[in-house]
């Protein structure tokens, strides 16, 4: 990934936030029929190993685990807040006019090696570990226990495990870091009135140079 020195991020934390609050990966891998791409949620477990392991699942009925060779190389691109950026929201236009669009965005690629896992103790782990990630912001968090057992069970025998050691991890966030003050704020001040949830989480990252980007729920 080309990645400006001004864009390049090698915050572990941050990068371990922008897993947790957006986890599907764009999972990619290269088989004999070519270029596979499936798009599963996975969980960063930072402790594991010398960079941390990615874990997930899939179903048992996709292909994808017959089709790769047991540690090959993978890669999973996950995408965090991405909006595009008007030239008409920067007071420097006023001034001197030279300005374009440009997309802002934060994104991490993962590089490793994966391995499919079929052990059902491993699933269930996996399991309960991606679903608490999820539901803990829930004012009544749902758990895999809330499910009858021996429907869990069933389902349980359907899905293979994913894990993917990590080598490498590169990181980008476009957040208009090549930008004076002034028009980073009056960027923000754009992206508010956007409104959409993507355009506030970018104001938020602007305002804390990366190191914040999330939108509550509104509980009301």
């Amino acid at each position: 990934m080309h990645t400006p020195k001004p864009f390049e991020v090698n915050d572990a934390q941050a990068i371990k936030t922008l897993i947790a609050e957006h986890p599907l990966a764009t999972w990619i891998n290269y088989s004999e029929r070519g270029i596979v791409i499936n798009h599963i949620p996975f969980v960063f477990h930072s402790n594991v190993g010398d960079q941390g392991v990615l874990r997930g699942h899939i179903a048992k009925a996709n292909s994808v685990w017959h089709d790769l060779e047991e540690e090959c190389l993978t890669a999973a691109v996950f995408q965090g807040p991405q909006t595009y950026i008007s030239p008409s929201w920067y007071v420097s236009k006023a001034e001197h006019g030279k300005v374009v669009p440009t997309w802002n965005y934060m994104v991490v690629h993962v590089h490793g090696q994966q391995r499919f896992i079929t052990d059902p103790k491993w699933i269930l782990e996996q399991l309960n570990s991606l679903t608490d990630q999820q539901e803990k912001t829930h004012l009544q968090p749902w758990n895999v226990a809330d499910a009858p057992e021996t429907y869990t069970q069933r389902l349980l025998k359907g899905i293979v495990g994913v894990e993917i050691t990590i080598t490498k991890i590169d990181a980008t966030w476009k957040t208009s870091q090549n930008k004076s003050k002034q028009d980073q704020q009056s960027v923000i001040r754009a992206l508010q009135s956007v409104g959409s949830d993507q355009a506030k989480e970018m104001a938020i990252a602007i305002k804390t140079n990366g190191q914040k980007f999330k939108v509550l729920p509104n509980r009301n």
